[in-house]
């Protein structure tokens, strides 16, 4: 049976589904988006703006929701207890029949985790470790909105189960979420580390290569003197 939500009546997966439900229209912004999750607690933010990276999604979204996870995460940096986006990004819009899919599938699989978490460990839930928690967050944000194949998923896992284990009171989801986000740093580095070594040894091959298009045509190439 899921566990109800802390302070709410319904458990979150339930919260999840009501909110795609309640978000009609062809195009949705993050305005409207922000303002149904206006008076829900931090937890169900996080919940509703990561889920969306665990599952297939609309291409390009994990940009989006990086630049809106940006609110939650100095939120609890800096314990603030209203949530604020500017307001170019409250303008942005995107489909609702691909966004009300995402949320519905994302409530699928917040069901299968949900009854997991308990309260335990609470000290992780509350300052610092909200702090470190925010800190946390922020870096997973930024790594959404890296040009990365692959790059929404893990950190999409580690804010999610920050959001559950907040949302729920539950420390052994935020240690598990610590993990995950280790884990991402680790993809991020060695994903950056082939990556340029690939980039070099493209571009020497190139440079090579074009230095034995020009010997073959006879031009001659200046030494450099200092």
């Amino acid at each position: 049976m899921a566990r109800k939500a802390k302070g709410s009546g319904k458990a979150a997966s339930q919260l999840v589904d009501d909110l795609a439900t309640s978000l009609d229209g062809d195009r949705i912004t993050v305005g409207t988006l922000l303002k149904h999750l206006e008076g829900r607690g931090l937890g169900l933010i996080l919940l509703i703006l990561s889920l969306p990276m665990c599952v297939p999604n609309i291409p390009g979204i994990s940009t989006l929701f990086g630049l809106l996870l940006l609110g939650p995460s100095f939120q609890m940096i800096f314990g603030n207890k209203t949530l604020w986006m500017p307001g170019f990004v409250k303008r942005w819009s995107f489909k609702g029949n691909d966004l009300r899919k995402a949320l519905r599938a994302c409530g699928k699989l917040l069901h299968k985790l949900e009854y997991l978490a308990r309260p335990r460990l609470t000290a992780l839930t509350s300052r610092p470790g909200m702090f470190y928690a925010g800190l946390q967050t922020l870096v997973m944000a930024l790594v959404l909105l890296l040009p990365m194949p692959g790059a929404n998923f893990l950190p999409g896992i580690a804010v999610a189960l920050t959001g559950l284990g907040v949302l729920q009171r539950d420390g052994i989801f935020m240690l598990a979420a610590m993990a995950v986000a280790a884990g991402t740093l680790v993809f991020v580095y060695m994903f950056g580390k082939y990556a340029i070594e690939v980039v070099v040894r493209m571009y020497e091959r190139y440079v090579g290569l074009l230095y034995e298009i020009w010997l073959s045509l006879g031009i001659q190439i200046p030494e450099l003197s200092f």
